[in-house]
C-alpha cells in the first residue's frame, strides 16, 4: 500500500576515499578510453559492485576542474560532453603515481568482493525491515508501535556492542 513511499536499495553516496581524490579516479578512468560525466558514475557504481554511484555534483565539478587545469580535455559527441585525458593529466598522473595508487587501493580495499555480498545482503535485509514497519505503521495500535521501537532499540545496542562501540 505505502510501498512507493520506501525507495529501493540505492547505491550508498559515502566515499570510499578522502575528498579531492576522486580527481585520481577520473584521470585514471578516462586515461584508457574517453568516457562522458554519465558513464564515469556508471563506472565507478560497477566497480563498487552497486555499492557507490557519486553524485553528478561530485563528478561534473571535478571534470571541469581537470579541465581547467589542462588535465582533461573536453569535445562534443551527440550532445555529450567527452573527456579525454591530455599529456599533462597523464604526467600528472605519472608524478601522483603513488598517491594516485594509494587511493586505488584504498576503493578496492573498500570494496572488497569477499565481504560485498555479505554487506549488500544486510542492507536489503534493512531495506525489507523498513518496508515491513512503514507498511504497516499507520495501522498498528499505539503499543505495538511502542513495542516495535522498543525492538529496534534493543537491536540498534545490540548491533553498537557487537561493532565495538559504546552505548548511547
Amino acid at each position: 500500500m505505502y510501498k512507493h513511499y520506501f525507495p529501493p536499495f540505492q547505491p550508498w553516496h559515502e566515499r570510499p576515499f578522502q575528498k579531492g581524490n576522486l580527481k585520481y579516479i577520473i584521470l585514471d578512468l578516462i586515461k584508457d578510453k574517453p568516457r562522458y560525466g554519465y558513464e564515469i558514475i556508471r563506472a565507478l557504481e560497477e566497480r563498487s559492485q552497486g555499492m557507490y554511484a557519486p553524485s553528478a555534483g561530485a563528478v561534473y565539478p571535478t571534470l571541469q576542474m581537470l579541465e581547467e587545469m589542462g588535465y582533461v580535455s573536453a569535445t562534443q559527441s551527440e550532445g555529450k560532453r567527452v573527456y579525454t585525458i591530455t599529456d599533462e593529466g597523464r604526467r600528472f598522473l605519472v608524478e601522483k603515481g603513488e598517491h594516485a595508487e594509494e587511493v586505488k587501493g584504498q576503493i578496492k580495499d573498500h570494496w572488497d568482493s569477499a565481504h560485498m555480498g555479505e554487506k549488500r545482503e544486510a542492507m536489503n535485509q534493512i531495506r525489507e525491515l523498513w518496508l515491513l514497519i512503514g507498511q504497516g505503521f499507520y495501522n498498528m495500535t499505539p503499543q505495538k508501535r511502542q513495542r516495535i521501537r522498543k525492538i529496534l532499540e534493543r537491536t540498534h545496542d545490540a548491533i553498537r556492542v557487537v561493532m565495538g562501540q559504546s552505548q548511547k
